[in-house]
């Protein structure tokens, strides 16, 4: 769904190209001094408009398909995880390396450590002490926090020596390629939100600067005409009624 200012943009314009043809039609009397307000000036400032207002379709069209890579690239992270961990109880490491990976796999699944061994694990004086045993937070379920935690369970894997799974994709070599789609998906997602908020600030800076904005030239092209013809006149209530509205974000 459109949102009302990426509407008011659009708009703004359209509604200074309309301006530009009502003062072109004003023919020779139209000749202000300032060269922003020429017809040339004013052509200009609507072409760059244009393209500033398609660069923002263009960059968020691309960040919003590089979000749906990463989403479709993280759906089986979870189950992958937990296949990796039971595949690493079966294989003879010792009880402190699965207790590791389980650690790293809680917070894969964005899940609390709320039993008592765990804890007493998190608080080992809590039960002598009465006090609320620590919680997990399950606030680390960012992108950035996933590929953490899945980096940290390929690297205790592979300081094991007794993990020798026999399916392919649960193999160091699989899991390693898997974790370098992951970080691709999220370096992407990083890199197109970037480009995507600077064409937004360069289309603010081209429609609403307060020098040289579509959107104060178009105010001061209304004043000059004002300033030509008079209040009351026909031809600046032609130019007065097109609106504009600033959306300074």
């Amino acid at each position: 769904m459109v949102s009302t200012s990426e509407t008011g943009h659009s708009t703004n314009v359209a509604n200074f190209e309309e301006l530009i043809s009502r003062c072109t039609a004003l023919g020779s009397a139209f000749n202000p001094s300032k060269d922003l307000l020429k017809i040339v000036g004013l052509n200009t400032k609507n072409t760059s408009a244009k393209n500033a207002l398609q660069s923002v379709k263009t960059a968020k069209t691309a960040f919003d398909n590089a979000t749906n890579s990463r989403e479709i690239a993280f759906e089986s992270i979870k189950k992958l995880s937990t296949r990796i961990l039971n595949a690493l109880e079966v294989s003879g490491a010792t009880k402190q390396t699965v207790a590791d990976a389980v650690t790293i796999n809680r917070k894969i699944q964005g899940q609390r450590a709320n039993t008592k061994d765990a804890a007493a694990t998190e608080n080992p004086d809590a039960a002598i002490t009465g006090s609320a045993p620590k919680q997990i937070s399950v606030s680390q379920q960012s992108y950035n926090s996933l590929v953490d935690h899945f980096a940290k369970l390929i690297l205790l894997i592979t300081a094991e020596p007794l993990y020798t799974p026999n399916e392919n994709d649960l193999k160091l070599t699989a899991l390693n390629t898997a974790m370098t789609s992951l970080k691709t998906a999220n370096t992407a997602v990083i890199n197109a939100e970037t480009a995507y908020k600077n064409a937004i600030i360069n289309r603010n800076k081209i429609l609403y600067d307060e020098n040289t904005g579509l959107v104060p030239i178009a105010f001061d092209v209304k004043k000059y005409v004002k300033s030509l013809f008079g209040s009351t006149s026909p031809e600046y209530k032609l130019i007065n009624s097109i609106r504009f509205r600033s959306y300074k974000k």
